[in-house]
């Protein structure tokens, strides 16, 4: 009998998203899942039920991250302030990635930060390595202009994007941040920079209070909110973005919240081309399983022949329009 590890998805759910060959929309997003190796520690997983992997953030440095606590569970969520715990690009590239098995799935490096001059020489260094592509965490702080975050700022983000492009031909993945002001025009701006994608979103900023000692329960004291109860907001951001992003061909990562298939159908719809899977992985590990034959059964039942034909068909009614119009 043939096993769940070697069973192929169905080919349907194969994709291209900025030249990388993906067996699935499903995207395991960075954080959630290490440097790629400790799923293989659960039972029933398998790298072929994900498209891509992507790393846990890496920087030129090795860091410790912040202090504990560190995760905190929310409503229909989750705070994290982890710090970009790591151990240096050196590390990654020299003894991390060639204990990765590339014949299974794709592997995307997550980069970050402090200066546009680490960004840069991070992406140089997996540039010479076998990892597929390379997503630029820009929610970073920017410590030479006061510790604003590069991600908020549409000329910083553009500089980061233009400096890794110097540096790289590996697909470039930008990780746009729902904490700004217009996310459309630093989609625009990036992908003008040479950023080959996008992802959307990253986490929404949020703290948690002790309330009998009257203090920050995250160390940190402000984390990233992830989750269900970020959901709506990332839906409509994927929406926004892929209108800039549809003209250039521009590829969408849509993440946030999701945990069944049906959520994923939405981004998708919305402009996805493939979706990132984080926080529900902490409560269910095997969630990639049904997610893919959900979206498969939802391909076959609406009479779609690939993923590629769903993507940014949301229809809206013309009702809806006028009323838009008049108001």
């Amino acid at each position: 009998m043939m096993s769940d590890v070697d069973k192929k998805l169905p080919g349907s759910l194969a994709l291209d998203y900025s030249g990388l060959q993906m067996n699935s929309p499903v995207v395991l997003l960075s954080g959630c899942v290490g440097f790629g190796e400790e799923y293989t520690r659960v039972a029933g997983f398998s790298n072929r039920d994900a498209g891509a992997i992507i790393l846990k953030g890496t920087t030129r440095e090795p860091r410790l991250g912040n202090p504990p606590h560190r995760i905190y569970e929310t409503p229909a969520g989750m705070l994290n302030a982890i710090g970009l715990q790591n151990p240096g690009v050196d590390e990654v590239v020299d003894n991390i990635l060639p204990t990765l098995d590339f014949s299974e799935t794709r592997f995307i490096a997550n980069i970050c930060g402090s200066t546009v001059e680490d960004y840069a020489a991070v992406t140089k260094r997996f540039d010479d390595s076998a990892i597929d592509a390379i997503e630029i965490n820009i929610s970073c702080p920017n410590i030479k202009e006061g510790g604003v975050s590069f991600g908020n700022d549409p000329d910083m983000s553009a500089r980061v994007v233009e400096a890794c492009r110097a540096e790289t031909t590996k697909p470039l993945i930008t990780k746009l941040s729902p904490n700004q002001t217009d996310i459309q025009e630093n989609a625009r701006r990036c992908i003008e920079a040479g950023s080959d994608g996008l992802a959307v979103i990253n986490t929404l900023m949020g703290m948690a209070i002790n309330t009998e000692t009257r203090e920050p329960i995250i160390g940190n004291i402000q984390g990233g909110l992830s989750g269900p109860a970020i959901k709506p907001i990332a839906l409509l951001k994927v929406k926004q973005v892929y209108e800039v992003a549809g003209p250039y061909n521009v590829p969408i990562i849509g993440q946030g919240g999701i945990t069944t298939a049906g959520d994923a159908i939405e981004f998708l719809i919305a402009g996805a081309t493939a979706v990132g899977i984080g926080t529900a992985l902490f409560y269910d590990p095997l969630v990639c399983k049904s997610i893919n034959a959900g979206i498969a059964d939802y391909l076959d039942k609406h009479n779609f022949e690939n993923i590629s034909g769903l993507v940014g068909t949301m229809r809206i009614r013309d009702n809806e329009l006028d009323e838009a119009a008049s108001g």
